[in-house]
């Protein structure tokens, strides 16, 4: 069988830019971006020795590892996707690759990137392994099941930002466990929100993903939100305890902290979309800003 035949199903020839832009879409290269850019964030504010080829391998081996759960996302939800408008257009519900393609993809993807992050230590290696088995085999499965799904897939969520330290120092230290929980608690407002502005393309493809007991998208949205951006405080409180940051840095993050736990007490007390919308764009602007910072105003 030929490369091509493997890549192609239910339509002709595909051209080159197509494929391309198929690729792209399979392995989410944005949000990929944006997991890898938070490892390597964790990585600079853990070290006390920059070693580039340990930070190679971590962008290499993380990048890798996320383009291969993405892609077994995709293959398992491949006829929910045709549900959706915002994943109706992906390459395996349209049929322009097949899923033995994705799947041989992702097992090559998988290997390289978890000896990648082995070479660096056996924790990351683990993590890894850990995190893409969490986000590609029980994530995806439940998210039709029950909305806890949605604290599960925050955990291979986080763990990027304890990869990224966990290279930087050899071994699961506080600092590791504590960038895990900043990501942790900030997912769930931030999901949410976009749960809130996607609900109905999310209930037709049967994904239950809002933390109400109606499934709907009411006012304990907002609160389950609050309460989770609530969470980072006392984690904020540890990095200072811990002396992994300064006054300066405690007081930057509380103010942004602030600012992001007004926005999900906003959602509670409005629920609508433009309040939804406000958490949205507030939770794209808190983790970089909070990396930053911790970057910015670590005791070395």
């Amino acid at each position: 069988m030929s490369n091509s035949n493997l890549y192609t199903s239910s339509v002709g020839e595909i051209s080159f830019s197509q494929r391309l832009a198929d690729l792209s879409a399979l392995f989410k290269v944005k949000l990929t971006s944006l997991v890898v850019f938070s490892s390597m964030m964790a990585y600079l504010i853990g070290t006390s020795s920059f070693v580039l080829i340990d930070f190679v391998l971590l962008v290499v081996g993380g990048s890798l590892i996320t383009f291969a759960a993405n892609t077994l996302n995709q293959v398992l939800e491949k006829d929910y996707d045709k549900m959706m408008k915002r994943t109706a257009q992906r390459p395996l519900p349209q049929g322009r690759m097949t899923v033995s393609y994705a799947v041989l993809l992702a097992g090559f993807m998988s290997l390289i990137g978890i000896c990648a992050l082995s070479v660096t230590n056996v924790w990351a290696g683990l993590l890894g392994t850990v995190s893409l088995i969490l986000y590609a085999f029980i994530y995806t499965p439940f998210k039709r099941i029950s909305s806890i799904s949605v604290l599960i897939g925050a955990i291979p969520g986080a763990l990027p930002m304890s990869i990224g330290c966990v290279v930087a120092q050899g071994t699961i230290t506080p600092l590791a466990i504590a960038l895990f929980a900043i990501q942790f608690f900030w997912q769930f407002p931030h999901f949410w929100a976009i749960a809130f502005l996607g609900h109905e393309d999310y209930s037709n493809a049967g994904y239950k993903m809002l933390p109400s007991k109606s499934g709907e998208p009411d006012m304990e949205v907002g609160y389950q939100s609050f309460l989770y951006s609530l969470m980072l405080y006392p984690v904020i409180g540890a990095l200072w305890m811990l002396n992994y940051l300064n006054p300066m840095g405690v007081l930057a993050m509380g103010i942004i902290t602030i600012i992001y736990s007004y926005y999900s007490w906003l959602l509670y007390k409005n629920v609508d979309t433009e309040s939804a919308k406000k958490l949205m764009f507030s939770s794209f602007a808190y983790l970089p800003a909070a990396l930053f910072i911790l970057l910015i105003f670590k005791i070395s």
